[in-house]
Protein backbone atom coordinates (compact mmCIF):
# COMPACT_ATOMS: atom_id res chain seq x y z
CA UNK A 1 0.00 0.00 0.00
CA UNK A 2 1.44 3.53 -1.08
CA UNK A 3 0.66 6.23 1.87
CA UNK A 4 1.39 9.61 0.86
CA UNK A 5 1.87 11.69 4.03
CA UNK A 6 2.44 15.98 3.79
CA UNK A 7 4.75 17.45 5.89
CA UNK A 8 4.98 13.61 8.10
CA UNK A 9 7.78 15.86 10.59
CA UNK A 10 5.09 18.06 12.15
CA UNK A 11 3.74 18.65 14.78
CA UNK A 12 6.62 16.26 15.69
CA UNK A 13 5.15 13.41 17.66
CA UNK A 14 2.98 12.40 14.64
CA UNK A 15 5.96 10.68 13.09
CA UNK A 16 4.33 7.94 15.23
CA UNK A 17 1.47 7.62 12.03
CA UNK A 18 4.42 7.28 9.85
CA UNK A 19 6.36 4.61 12.44
CA UNK A 20 3.25 2.15 12.97
CA UNK A 21 2.29 2.41 8.88
CA UNK A 22 5.77 1.39 8.00
CA UNK A 23 5.48 -1.28 10.67
CA UNK A 24 2.13 -2.84 8.99
CA UNK A 25 4.89 -2.90 5.72
CA UNK A 26 2.71 0.49 3.84
CA UNK A 27 5.29 2.44 1.89
CA UNK A 28 5.18 5.66 3.47
CA UNK A 29 6.04 8.35 0.99
CA UNK A 30 6.68 11.79 2.57
CA UNK A 31 6.84 15.16 1.30
CA UNK A 32 7.95 18.70 2.75
CA UNK A 33 9.90 21.31 2.32
CA UNK A 34 12.45 20.48 5.23
CA UNK A 35 15.95 19.04 4.51
CA UNK A 36 15.87 15.33 4.58
CA UNK A 37 19.06 15.16 7.14
CA UNK A 38 16.81 17.46 9.46
CA UNK A 39 14.10 15.02 9.80
CA UNK A 40 14.08 13.06 13.28
CA UNK A 41 16.20 10.07 12.87
CA UNK A 42 13.05 7.83 13.96
CA UNK A 43 11.22 9.56 11.17
CA UNK A 44 13.84 9.16 8.77
CA UNK A 45 13.74 5.60 9.54
CA UNK A 46 10.01 5.12 8.40
CA UNK A 47 10.09 6.33 5.53
CA UNK A 48 10.40 4.49 2.40
CA UNK A 49 11.07 7.78 0.16
CA UNK A 50 10.94 11.43 0.65
CA UNK A 51 10.55 13.96 -1.43
CA UNK A 52 11.48 17.46 -0.64
CA UNK A 53 9.96 20.96 -2.33
CA UNK A 54 10.87 24.33 -1.89
CA UNK A 55 7.29 25.54 -1.18
CA UNK A 56 4.41 23.00 0.04
CA UNK A 57 2.18 25.67 -1.51
CA UNK A 58 3.25 25.32 -4.71
CA UNK A 59 0.78 22.86 -5.89
CA UNK A 60 2.59 21.86 -8.99
CA UNK A 61 5.47 20.51 -7.17
CA UNK A 62 3.46 18.82 -5.12
CA UNK A 63 2.12 17.23 -8.27
CA UNK A 64 5.41 16.48 -9.35
CA UNK A 65 6.29 14.94 -6.26
CA UNK A 66 3.42 12.37 -6.76
CA UNK A 67 4.02 11.72 -10.14
CA UNK A 68 7.61 10.77 -9.36
CA UNK A 69 6.21 8.32 -6.05
CA UNK A 70 3.82 6.99 -8.95
CA UNK A 71 6.00 6.14 -11.24
CA UNK A 72 8.40 4.42 -8.72
CA UNK A 73 5.56 2.85 -6.54
CA UNK A 74 2.61 2.62 -8.18
CA UNK A 75 -0.90 4.09 -7.69
CA UNK A 76 -1.09 5.85 -4.78
CA UNK A 77 -3.58 4.55 -2.35
CA UNK A 78 -3.54 6.78 -0.09
CA UNK A 79 -2.61 10.99 0.77
CA UNK A 80 -2.92 12.59 4.16
CA UNK A 81 -1.82 14.74 6.37
CA UNK A 82 -4.07 14.34 9.50
CA UNK A 83 -3.89 18.61 9.67
CA UNK A 84 -6.20 21.10 9.04
CA UNK A 85 -4.25 23.60 7.15
CA UNK A 86 -3.72 20.97 4.28
CA UNK A 87 -7.34 19.63 4.05
CA UNK A 88 -7.86 21.72 0.47
CA UNK A 89 -4.39 20.47 -0.79
CA UNK A 90 -5.00 16.78 0.02
CA UNK A 91 -8.44 16.99 -1.58
CA UNK A 92 -6.97 18.30 -4.83
CA UNK A 93 -4.28 16.12 -4.92
CA UNK A 94 -7.25 13.27 -4.51
CA UNK A 95 -9.21 14.64 -7.40
CA UNK A 96 -6.15 14.47 -9.59
CA UNK A 97 -4.89 11.25 -8.86
CA UNK A 98 -7.83 9.58 -8.40
CA UNK A 99 -7.12 8.76 -4.29
CA UNK A 100 -9.63 7.61 -1.72
CA UNK A 101 -10.96 9.95 0.67
CA UNK A 102 -12.57 13.23 0.89
CA UNK A 103 -12.30 14.89 -2.76
CA UNK A 104 -12.43 18.90 -3.73
CA UNK A 105 -16.34 18.71 -3.86
CA UNK A 106 -16.62 17.77 -0.21
CA UNK A 107 -14.12 19.96 1.60
CA UNK A 108 -16.12 22.96 2.22
CA UNK A 109 -18.45 20.97 4.20
CA UNK A 110 -15.46 20.30 6.83
CA UNK A 111 -14.06 24.07 6.46
CA UNK A 112 -16.65 26.50 6.25
CA UNK A 113 -18.72 26.75 9.64
CA UNK A 114 -21.26 28.03 7.57
CA UNK A 115 -21.54 24.71 5.37
CA UNK A 116 -21.11 23.20 9.09
CA UNK A 117 -24.09 24.78 10.26
CA UNK A 118 -26.23 23.08 7.41
CA UNK A 119 -24.82 19.24 8.09
CA UNK A 120 -25.26 19.80 12.01
CA UNK A 121 -29.07 20.64 11.17
CA UNK A 122 -29.11 17.54 9.17
CA UNK A 123 -27.91 15.92 11.90
CA UNK A 124 -30.93 16.99 14.21
CA UNK A 125 -28.03 18.80 16.26
CA UNK A 126 -29.17 22.37 16.80
CA UNK A 127 -26.97 25.19 16.21
CA UNK A 128 -26.02 28.98 17.40
CA UNK A 129 -28.04 32.01 14.89
CA UNK A 130 -25.56 33.08 12.56
CA UNK A 131 -24.23 33.89 8.92
CA UNK A 132 -21.68 35.15 6.57
CA UNK A 133 -21.86 38.79 6.89
CA UNK A 134 -20.59 41.16 4.02
CA UNK A 135 -21.36 44.69 5.43
CA UNK A 136 -22.05 46.17 8.45
CA UNK A 137 -25.88 46.17 7.58
CA UNK A 138 -26.21 42.43 7.49
CA UNK A 139 -24.39 42.31 10.78
CA UNK A 140 -26.31 44.57 12.27
CA UNK A 141 -29.81 43.02 10.88
CA UNK A 142 -28.05 39.85 12.58
CA UNK A 143 -27.64 41.66 15.94
CA UNK A 144 -30.79 42.77 15.39
CA UNK A 145 -32.71 39.41 16.00
CA UNK A 146 -29.32 38.15 18.39
CA UNK A 147 -28.56 40.89 20.60
CA UNK A 148 -25.08 41.62 22.21
CA UNK A 149 -22.27 40.07 22.65
CA UNK A 150 -21.72 38.36 18.63
CA UNK A 151 -18.50 36.14 17.80
CA UNK A 152 -16.97 36.68 14.54
CA UNK A 153 -15.01 34.27 12.99
CA UNK A 154 -13.44 33.45 9.70
CA UNK A 155 -16.13 30.95 7.74
CA UNK A 156 -12.75 28.82 6.92
CA UNK A 157 -10.26 29.30 9.63
CA UNK A 158 -8.82 27.27 11.43
CA UNK A 159 -8.66 27.45 15.39
CA UNK A 160 -9.32 30.55 17.01
CA UNK A 161 -7.40 32.89 14.74
CA UNK A 162 -8.41 35.97 13.66
CA UNK A 163 -11.43 35.28 15.87
CA UNK A 164 -13.08 38.14 18.25
CA UNK A 165 -16.16 38.98 20.33
CA UNK A 166 -18.17 41.95 20.01
CA UNK A 167 -19.53 43.64 23.01
CA UNK A 168 -20.75 46.87 21.35
CA UNK A 169 -22.02 49.07 17.72
CA UNK A 170 -18.14 50.65 18.48
CA UNK A 171 -16.75 47.08 18.84
CA UNK A 172 -18.77 46.42 15.66
CA UNK A 173 -17.55 49.46 13.50
CA UNK A 174 -13.86 48.66 14.77
CA UNK A 175 -14.53 44.84 13.35
CA UNK A 176 -15.00 46.06 9.88
CA UNK A 177 -12.42 49.03 10.10
CA UNK A 178 -10.09 45.92 10.46
CA UNK A 179 -11.80 43.30 9.12
CA UNK A 180 -9.14 40.85 6.68
CA UNK A 181 -10.62 40.31 2.67
CA UNK A 182 -12.49 36.77 3.57
CA UNK A 183 -15.44 35.44 4.50
CA UNK A 184 -16.67 36.14 8.06
CA UNK A 185 -19.17 34.20 9.95
CA UNK A 186 -21.01 35.84 12.58
CA UNK A 187 -22.59 34.21 15.24
CA UNK A 188 -24.41 34.65 18.89
CA UNK A 189 -22.48 33.96 21.48
CA UNK A 190 -23.14 31.14 23.49
CA UNK A 191 -22.44 30.77 26.93
CA UNK A 192 -21.31 26.78 28.02
CA UNK A 193 -18.84 24.66 28.57
CA UNK A 194 -16.94 23.68 25.45
CA UNK A 195 -16.95 19.95 25.10
CA UNK A 196 -15.93 17.53 21.73
CA UNK A 197 -16.48 14.09 20.50
CA UNK A 198 -13.62 13.14 19.41
CA UNK A 199 -11.92 9.93 18.06
CA UNK A 200 -11.45 7.70 15.01
CA UNK A 201 -14.04 6.02 12.20
CA UNK A 202 -14.13 3.35 9.85
CA UNK A 203 -15.10 3.48 6.20
CA UNK A 204 -18.36 2.56 7.33
CA UNK A 205 -18.23 6.05 9.69
CA UNK A 206 -18.40 3.77 12.42
CA UNK A 207 -15.98 4.65 15.41
CA UNK A 208 -13.72 2.30 16.09
CA UNK A 209 -12.59 5.03 19.32
CA UNK A 210 -14.02 7.64 20.60
CA UNK A 211 -13.95 9.39 23.58
CA UNK A 212 -14.62 13.48 24.61
CA UNK A 213 -12.46 16.04 26.26
CA UNK A 214 -14.01 18.72 28.29
CA UNK A 215 -12.31 22.09 28.40
CA UNK A 216 -11.74 24.52 30.69
CA UNK A 217 -12.51 27.53 28.40
CA UNK A 218 -12.75 28.11 24.77
CA UNK A 219 -9.96 28.64 22.45
CA UNK A 220 -10.77 32.03 21.71
CA UNK A 221 -10.46 33.02 25.69
CA UNK A 222 -7.38 31.63 25.59
CA UNK A 223 -5.74 33.04 22.47
CA UNK A 224 -6.68 36.68 23.11
CA UNK A 225 -6.82 36.82 26.83
CA UNK A 226 -3.57 34.73 27.12
CA UNK A 227 -5.44 32.57 29.82
CA UNK A 228 -3.87 29.32 31.06
CA UNK A 229 -5.89 26.17 29.51
CA UNK A 230 -6.37 22.67 31.08
CA UNK A 231 -8.94 20.08 29.12
CA UNK A 232 -9.79 16.33 30.06
CA UNK A 233 -10.70 13.20 28.86
CA UNK A 234 -14.02 11.87 30.24
CA UNK A 235 -14.04 7.97 31.39
CA UNK A 236 -17.95 7.67 30.49
CA UNK A 237 -19.89 9.68 28.05
CA UNK A 238 -23.18 11.35 28.74
CA UNK A 239 -26.06 9.65 26.34
CA UNK A 240 -26.99 12.47 24.66
CA UNK A 241 -23.23 14.09 23.75
CA UNK A 242 -22.81 9.95 22.03
CA UNK A 243 -25.73 9.94 20.34
CA UNK A 244 -25.66 13.59 18.55
CA UNK A 245 -21.26 13.17 18.14
CA UNK A 246 -23.02 9.27 16.38
CA UNK A 247 -25.35 11.56 14.29
CA UNK A 248 -22.75 14.52 13.12
CA UNK A 249 -20.65 11.39 11.91
CA UNK A 250 -23.38 10.42 9.47
CA UNK A 251 -24.57 13.09 8.34
CA UNK A 252 -21.00 14.72 7.56
CA UNK A 253 -20.46 11.20 5.81
CA UNK A 254 -17.14 10.97 7.66
CA UNK A 255 -15.17 7.68 6.21
CA UNK A 256 -11.72 6.67 7.67
CA UNK A 257 -10.83 9.48 9.29
CA UNK A 258 -9.90 10.80 12.90
CA UNK A 259 -12.50 13.61 14.28
CA UNK A 260 -12.91 16.21 16.59
CA UNK A 261 -16.74 18.02 17.23
CA UNK A 262 -17.19 20.55 19.62
CA UNK A 263 -20.48 21.16 21.63
CA UNK A 264 -21.79 23.67 23.86
CA UNK A 265 -22.93 22.05 26.87
CA UNK A 266 -25.53 24.99 27.90
CA UNK A 267 -27.50 23.20 30.67
CA UNK A 268 -26.38 19.30 31.67
CA UNK A 269 -26.91 17.05 29.09
CA UNK A 270 -27.88 20.03 26.34
CA UNK A 271 -25.40 20.38 23.38
CA UNK A 272 -25.67 23.09 20.69
CA UNK A 273 -23.02 22.18 17.98
CA UNK A 274 -19.60 24.13 17.55
CA UNK A 275 -18.06 23.16 14.58
CA UNK A 276 -16.24 19.72 13.22
CA UNK A 277 -12.42 18.89 12.77
CA UNK A 278 -11.91 15.83 10.31
CA UNK A 279 -8.68 15.35 11.77
CA UNK A 280 -7.14 14.19 15.27
CA UNK A 281 -7.79 17.12 18.45
CA UNK A 282 -5.07 19.28 18.07
CA UNK A 283 -2.21 19.90 20.42
CA UNK A 284 -0.78 16.39 22.11
CA UNK A 285 -4.74 14.65 22.24
CA UNK A 286 -3.55 11.19 20.09
CA UNK A 287 -0.90 11.13 22.78
CA UNK A 288 -3.60 11.65 25.67
CA UNK A 289 -6.07 9.03 24.12
CA UNK A 290 -3.35 6.12 24.45
CA UNK A 291 -2.65 7.12 28.08
CA UNK A 292 -6.04 7.45 28.81
CA UNK A 293 -6.84 4.08 27.43
CA UNK A 294 -3.46 2.14 27.83
CA UNK A 295 -3.90 1.96 23.83
CA UNK A 296 -1.61 3.08 20.56
CA UNK A 297 -3.75 5.28 18.54
CA UNK A 298 -1.16 5.37 15.87
CA UNK A 299 -0.87 1.80 15.68
CA UNK A 300 -4.83 1.18 15.55
CA UNK A 301 -4.95 4.20 12.96
CA UNK A 302 -2.46 2.08 10.89
CA UNK A 303 -4.32 -0.91 10.99
CA UNK A 304 -7.42 0.08 10.11
CA UNK A 305 -5.91 2.21 6.60
CA UNK A 306 -3.78 -1.47 6.11
CA UNK A 307 -5.51 -4.00 6.70
CA UNK A 308 -9.01 -2.67 7.78
CA UNK A 309 -9.17 -4.20 11.03
CA UNK A 310 -11.95 -2.27 12.78
CA UNK A 311 -12.65 -3.86 16.12
CA UNK A 312 -10.70 -2.83 18.92
CA UNK A 313 -10.91 -3.28 22.61
CA UNK A 314 -9.94 -0.55 25.12
CA UNK A 315 -11.33 1.20 28.38
CA UNK A 316 -10.82 4.49 29.57
CA UNK A 317 -9.42 3.69 32.61
CA UNK A 318 -8.11 7.19 33.35
CA UNK A 319 -8.86 10.87 33.50
CA UNK A 320 -6.38 12.10 31.56
CA UNK A 321 -5.47 15.55 31.24
CA UNK A 322 -3.58 18.60 29.53
CA UNK A 323 -2.46 21.97 31.90
CA UNK A 324 -0.91 24.85 30.78
CA UNK A 325 1.53 27.27 31.63
CA UNK A 326 2.93 30.47 30.25
CA UNK A 327 6.42 32.20 30.55
CA UNK A 328 5.99 35.62 32.51
CA UNK A 329 3.07 34.62 34.75
CA UNK A 330 4.66 33.93 38.69
CA UNK A 331 3.05 30.51 39.74
CA UNK A 332 2.48 29.62 43.01
CA UNK A 333 4.71 26.15 42.56
CA UNK A 334 7.77 25.50 40.79
CA UNK A 335 8.27 23.03 37.98
CA UNK A 336 10.41 20.79 40.31
CA UNK A 337 7.40 20.76 42.97
CA UNK A 338 5.03 19.67 40.19
CA UNK A 339 6.88 16.88 38.70
CA UNK A 340 7.59 15.83 42.43
CA UNK A 341 3.79 16.03 43.60
CA UNK A 342 2.42 14.72 40.51
CA UNK A 343 4.85 11.49 40.46
CA UNK A 344 3.89 8.47 38.52
CA UNK A 345 0.75 9.83 37.12
CA UNK A 346 2.62 12.68 35.09
CA UNK A 347 2.99 10.99 31.76
CA UNK A 348 4.81 13.92 29.60
CA UNK A 349 6.10 17.73 30.08
CA UNK A 350 6.11 19.13 27.12
CA UNK A 351 7.94 22.45 25.43
CA UNK A 352 4.89 24.03 23.09
CA UNK A 353 6.47 24.76 19.53
CA UNK A 354 5.81 28.48 19.19
CA UNK A 355 3.07 28.38 16.85
CA UNK A 356 1.09 26.66 19.33
CA UNK A 357 1.89 28.54 22.17
CA UNK A 358 -0.56 31.00 22.00
CA UNK A 359 -3.62 28.07 22.35
CA UNK A 360 -1.80 25.49 24.52
CA UNK A 361 0.75 27.49 26.67
CA UNK A 362 4.56 27.58 26.71
CA UNK A 363 4.81 24.35 28.60
CA UNK A 364 1.99 21.47 29.52
CA UNK A 365 1.49 19.02 32.26
CA UNK A 366 -0.20 15.80 31.45
CA UNK A 367 -1.31 13.70 33.88
CA UNK A 368 -3.72 10.83 34.44
CA UNK A 369 -5.56 9.96 37.63
CA UNK A 370 -8.66 7.63 37.79
CA UNK A 371 -10.84 9.89 39.77
CA UNK A 372 -11.85 13.47 38.47
CA UNK A 373 -11.07 14.80 41.94
CA UNK A 374 -7.12 13.91 42.01
CA UNK A 375 -7.22 15.47 38.74
CA UNK A 376 -8.37 18.80 39.11
CA UNK A 377 -6.73 19.04 42.25
CA UNK A 378 -3.20 18.75 40.64
CA UNK A 379 -4.54 20.93 37.88
CA UNK A 380 -5.02 24.14 40.68
CA UNK A 381 -1.50 23.07 42.17
CA UNK A 382 -0.03 23.50 38.40
CA UNK A 383 -1.59 26.48 37.82
CA UNK A 384 -2.28 28.48 40.81
CA UNK A 385 -0.49 32.05 40.72
CA UNK A 386 1.30 33.79 43.63
CA UNK A 387 -0.92 36.13 45.75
Amino acid sequence: MNIVFLSPHFPPHYSAFSSQLRMFGANVLGIADTPFDNLAPGLKVSLTDYYRVDDMHDYDSLVRALGYFTHRYGKIDRIDSLNEYWLATEARLRDDFNVFGVRGSQVDVIRRKSCMKERFLQAGVPVARGQVINSPDEAKDLIAKTGYPVVAKPDAGVGALDTCRLESDNDLAAFFARKPPVDYIMEEFVQGTIVSFDGLADKNGDPVFYTSHIFSQGIMETVNERRDIHYWSRRELPFELEKMGRACLKAFEVQERFFHIEFFETAPDTYMALEVNMRPPGGYTTDMFNWACDIDVYRIWAELLITGQNRFDYQRAYHCCYASRRQGKRYRQTHESVVESCGTALMNVVSVPGVFSSALGDVGYIFRYPEQQEMMQMVQFIQELES
